[in-house]
């Protein structure tokens, strides 16, 4: 199967009071395209530093970092953005969003900011509107943010990271600011779109998020420490639940 992402010895070191603290460690590991990976482990060893390094956001401090077979790593700031705002898709726990736009306008933005020739802006409005219906949110386009469920809200976000057809997606905690049952709205259509082809990191520290992906990865103090796969997605949700949960313990969580 295709690599969508490759990450090789990636180290990220920070220096704080002339104290050097070696946040990510040789992190090695591949996403094949079309997968959906969690990342887990527990609060400080390193997971969310390691989505930003491998997204562009953050520099790591040694190590490649491979996007559908090209190293993004020794890009420049504009190149990297650029490879940010076209390739790649974010959702975060906190969705930001500007409050003078309209929710639609919101996730057009990208698309207009991207330049993209190749599409008209009708034809951008249109994809616009269909990722909308998708995810079930189009009666809510002309909607202020403020006047719509954090749910709602989400699945907005969702749609703004898929404007510009990215090979990946990555998500921070994309449940981790919402409800039980919201948070489960949001995880099937993530799912969905994996299903449909769209090869998505995420990290989480809520078991039944990472049990709905294919693969997990376990990192400690900056180290992958170890991987599960879940397999296929149609065996039961207890039962992958429990697995997790088993394997969990084992690794110490």
């Amino acid at each position: 199967m295709k690599e969508a992402l490759c990450v090789k010895d990636l180290c990220k070191t920070f220096i704080t009071n002339k104290r050097q603290n070696n946040v990510l460690k040789n992190v090695n590991f591949t996403i094949a395209e079309g997968e959906m990976v969690a990342v887990m482990g527990p609060s400080g060893s390193g997971k969310s530093t390691l989505l930003y390094s491998v997204s562009g956001m953050d520099r790591p401090t040694a190590g490649k970092v491979l996007l559908g077979g090209k190293q993004i790593t020794d890009l420049s700031e504009k190149e990297l953005a650029q490879v940010r705002l076209t390739s790649m898709g974010f959702i975060f726990q906190q969705m930001y969003m500007l409050k003078n736009l309209s929710v639609m306008d919101n996730i057009l933005l990208p698309a207009y900011q991207a330049g993209d020739k190749s599409r008209t802006r009708q034809e951008i409005n249109e994809y616009c509107l269909g990722l909308m219906r998708k995810l079930g949110i189009s009666d809510i386009a002309q909607h202020d943010i403020t006047e719509v469920s954090g749910g709602q809200l989400q699945r907005a976000c969702i749609c703004r990271s898929l404007i510009n057809q990215p090979q990946i997606l990555f998500a921070d905690e994309p449940t981790g600011a919402l409800n039980r049952s919201t948070s489960e709205d949001v995880m099937k259509e993530l799912n969905k779109l994996n299903q449909e082809g769209t090869t998505i990191m995420l990290v989480t520290h809520d078991m039944k998020v990472a049990a709905k992906c294919s693969r997990v990865l376990y990192i400690v103090d900056g180290n992958i420490k170890g991987e599960l796969d879940l397999g296929d997605r149609d065996s039961q949700e207890k039962f992958r639940e429990r697995k997790l949960n088993n394997w969990l313990t084992e690794m110490g969580w």
